[in-house]
């Protein structure tokens, strides 16, 4: 008898039997709450957090869905959430609270995520990975073509960095709904001058822009001749024009000026 090669036969299947019961282990079950501490953790959080997070932490304002965060995934009784917490992070300022506060924080949103991960259908949020599916080629193509954007834009000047700076659809809404570019305007007297500067204000009655010194000038509308150049209307003019295709392969190309 081969004492050896048995026992070499036998690691194996037991290795192979091994691999076997760890692939087919069940999943960690949820962390189950006292309902209480549930109910307590929702009103702390529905008072402090919801605003950015969303009453259901599914994600609102400004903050990502808990729902869906590795950062909780990986918390164990606060371990994660509290240094985040009474630290802060980013734009999140940090909140002074109780051992026993966050104990019920961390129930409520644990509950939360539990709660989604049950339902069926479409998943509430929105990756950055779902906005890049277009072609980077096609994108680029776009941007420099029929999009008209390297009129306004550069990929190494303005736009540089930009997919650091906003992600997903942050940088979505950037891209269909720009906001915060001044526009120029430029003002005819009735002398014939003419004054050149941002706009600071316009309607039917009045004119007014900031000049290149900073000052602040404005006139009656019916007195003058008005020009503006705003850079976001020509994103509003795409609007009505771009296809789906378009869209997709335009932002897969914004995606990577990182």
């Amino acid at each position: 008898m081969n004492l050896p090669g048995c026992i070499t036969r036998g690691c194996i299947v037991l290795l192979m039997t091994g691999s076997l019961v760890f692939a087919q282990a069940p999943a960690k079950p949820a962390p189950v709450f006292p309902p209480e501490l549930v109910k307590t953790g929702e009103s702390s959080f529905v008072q402090q957090c919801a605003f950015c997070h969303g009453r259901d932490t599914g994600g609102g304002e400004d903050g990502p869905d808990l729902t869906r965060s590795k950062l909780v995934a990986e918390d164990v009784e606060g371990n994660q959430i509290g240094p985040v917490v009474r630290n802060g992070r980013n734009k999140m300022p940090r909140f002074t609270v109780t051992d026993g506060e966050l104990a019920a924080l961390a129930a409520f949103i644990h509950t939360r995520k539990s709660i989604a991960e049950s339902q069926k259908g479409g998943r509430k949020g929105v990756d950055a990975s779902d906005l890049t599916t277009g072609n980077i080629d096609q994108g680029k193509k776009y941007f420099n073509g029929a999009g008209k954007c390297n009129t306004c834009h550069s990929p190494t000047g303005d736009l540089a960095g930009v997919a650091t700076r906003h992600d997903g659809l942050k940088l979505l809404e950037r891209l269909m709904y720009p906001h915060g570019a001044k526009a120029k305007m430029t003002v005819t007297l009735p002398s014939g001058e003419t004054v050149t500067g941002s706009r600071a204000y316009l309607d039917e009655f009045t004119v007014a822009l900031r000049d290149a010194s900073g000052r602040y000038r404005s006139w009656p509308a019916a007195r003058v001749k008005v020009q503006v150049d705003d850079p976001a209307e020509a994103h509003v003019d795409l609007l009505a024009k771009y296809t789906d295709d378009d869209i997709h392969n335009l932002m897969t190309y914004l995606s990577t000026l990182k």
